[in-house]
């Protein structure tokens, strides 16, 4: 059979019928388990084929497998190291009792190619025995995670992050998503084979998913995604996270009871109780409807805790006067030229900077891109690069960065649906967890119900409300005032929310407001606080004060600003 160019699941076949079965037969012999099975029946047909799907399941052992390898999807163009070995090095006897006592076989050992060797450590700064998890994608290997004895990890150097036993969920409508390779291990002991695990666990808001980025094409067509994650606050985190990026809608819950994860109820209960735990798997809280359940774990934190602390952008005097959630959208104002596309884009390297967040931005009045990358190259670099920078070590670092974490939206008329549409893409292909829509003027709602523009920037903003919810965004909605005047000293006043068009409703809906206007005189430049949602989360009216410096284009506190006033070249 002629198989180049062949398409099964969505994929291009790599190696068709890798076990050499009988092909168009729909029942025949398993490749895992036959060969291990008495004389008179190892040619039994325990097993049974699905040639259209690609899937083989057997009857005996009741593991499911692929009757191929399928090539790479979502690749990413960057160069990677790739780990260099030979073969998958077995695993000796004393690390095979090590994992029997945790309730995994030689069998499932042997299934996911889990090694074992000598390799260098910084955590000890020498090499140690380790555990070698292979991370294989089609028939490459893609990246190895090694762990020591003292449970100490690392990954190898410079390889790409990708999803451990990434190649098991090709072909099934439903996987199973865990927290580490010993769940992985425990659930393919249970029966249950297209599972796979992050690469690095889970962190407390940085949750830059790279590895998702990498392999998002192989969760495209499920249907049910298993969350069986950890349930401790980072566990929490990551579910949060997957949620927002893969949809509600095909995500289920796990609830290990008793248990922290999947290897430790193998271990309490047995593997047909571990299987049974992943069918009963919840689906996620409905959107719009929630119950008491759905969020006991936030009002038990509440009770305990109060209001959880907003989110800053590590700028000391900001950061006293004002702070965020997600989930939220924050209107900035000023008169033109004030700055307030600058201070946007410093906010966002900040939230950048402290938590991983990635970007999107809807700029038309940022154009061209490349002036707009200039200017985020030069706030991440901290300094002006120079011509003789290009190609170094420094420039690569710092383009890499912004390459990864900050995305232009580029359209030939930009409409508020088209912008959310495509923010909608960024936050599940790439994790963006803010969106810069700047101005509000130039990404027009062309579907507004009425030209009243006060019930236009209702409609407008709760649209922009309802993404910011949906996808846990943080929104920024840069917004011009109406024509201001001079006031009697000569000097334009300072306009509020009241002098966007649309006047109240602005005041009204948004979650926050900010004022960013420069004073030319004083060669410095005003935030000031026009409203925060919550009181914990900043204070109405409170001022703080900058210098913009111009090689960096950062704005550094007055207090301890040393402005360089030397003029750009352009200026």
């Amino acid at each position: 059979m002629q198989v180049e160019n062949y398409e099964i699941n969505g994929f291009l076949i790599d190696t068709f019928n890798q076990h050499n079965l009988e092909v168009g037969k729909t029942q025949g012999i398993c490749p895992l388990c036959s060969h291990t099975r008495k004389p008179k029946n190892k040619k039994a047909k325990c097993c049974s084929y699905d040639w259209e799907r690609g899937l083989g399941t057997c009857h005996n052992c009741n593991s499911t497998f692929q009757l191929h390898t399928y090539q790479r999807k979502g690749a990413s163009d960057k160069d990677y190291v790739r780990p260099e070995i030979t073969k998958y090095l077995s695993v000796k006897d004393k690390v095979t009792e090590w994992f029997k006592d945790r309730g995994i076989s030689q069998g499932t050992l042997d299934d996911l190619k889990v090694g074992q060797g000598p390799e260098y450590m910084p955590q000890t700064g020498k090499k140690e025995n380790t555990i070698q998890f292979n991370y294989i994608i089609g028939d490459q290997l893609i990246n190895i995670k090694y762990r020591d004895g003292r449970k100490n990890f690392k990954l190898y150097k410079g390889a790409e992050k990708v999803f451990y036993n990434i190649n098991s969920i090709v072909g099934f409508k439903d996987c199973v998503i865990t927290e580490g390779e010993m769940d992985v291990l425990a659930l393919h002991e249970a029966g249950v084979t297209n599972c796979v695990s992050v690469p690095n666990g889970a962190t407390l808001h940085h949750n830059n998913l790279d590895y998702l980025d990498n392999c998002i094409d192989y969760f495209e067509d499920k249907e049910r995604i298993i969350l069986a994650l950890d349930v401790d606050e980072p566990g929490m985190a990551l579910r949060r996270e997957l949620v927002r990026r893969l949809g509600a809608e095909v995500c289920f819950l796990v609830d290990f009871e008793d248990c922290k994860d999947a290897n430790e109820y193998l271990i309490k209960y047995g593997k047909e109780k571990l299987k049974e735990v992943i069918r009963r798997a919840r689906a996620y809280p409905l959107e719009n409807v929630t119950t008491f359940k759905d969020i006991e774990g936030d009002v038990k934190d509440f009770v305990t805790n109060g209001f959880k602390p907003g989110f800053q952008i590590g700028l000391p005097n900001f950061d006293n006067i004002f702070s965020t959630y997600t989930s939220q959208f924050i209107t900035v104002t000023g008169i033109p030229s004030s700055g307030k596309s600058d201070f946007v884009d410093q906010m966002v390297v900040g939230y950048n900077k402290l938590y991983g967040w990635k970007t999107g931005f809807a700029s038309p009045e940022n154009a061209p891109n490349y002036l707009h990358a200039h200017k985020l190259m030069r706030k991440v670099w901290g300094d002006m690069p120079q011509r003789e920078d290009i190609g170094g070590k420094k420039w690569d670092e710092v383009a890499d960065h912004v390459n990864d974490n900050f995305f232009f939206i580029d359209m030939d008329k930009y409409t508020l649906e088209s912008v959310l549409r495509k923010g909608a893409e960024l936050v599940k292909r790439k994790g963006i967890k803010c969106l810069v829509i700047d101005p509000f003027n130039k990404v027009r709602d062309k579907n507004a119900s009425s030209l009243d523009v006060n019930i236009y920037t209702m409609e407008y903003l709760t649209k922009i409300e309802n993404f910011a919810k949906k996808y846990d965004v943080l929104v920024f909605i840069v917004a011009h005032p109406t024509k201001m005047y001079k006031n009697s000293d000569g000097k334009i006043e300072e306009p509020n929310m009241y002098n966007i068009k649309g006047g109240g409703e602005w005041y009204d809906a948004s979650y926050h407001g900010l004022l960013i206007h420069r004073d030319y005189e004083r060669k410095n430049t005003k935030v000031k606080v026009l409203k925060v949602k919550f009181q914990n989360l900043g204070d109405n009216g409170a001022e703080c004060f900058f210098t913009w410096e111009p090689k960096s284009g950062s704005f550094i506190p007055d207090e301890i600003a040393h402005a360089n006033e030397e003029a750009m070249p352009w200026e």
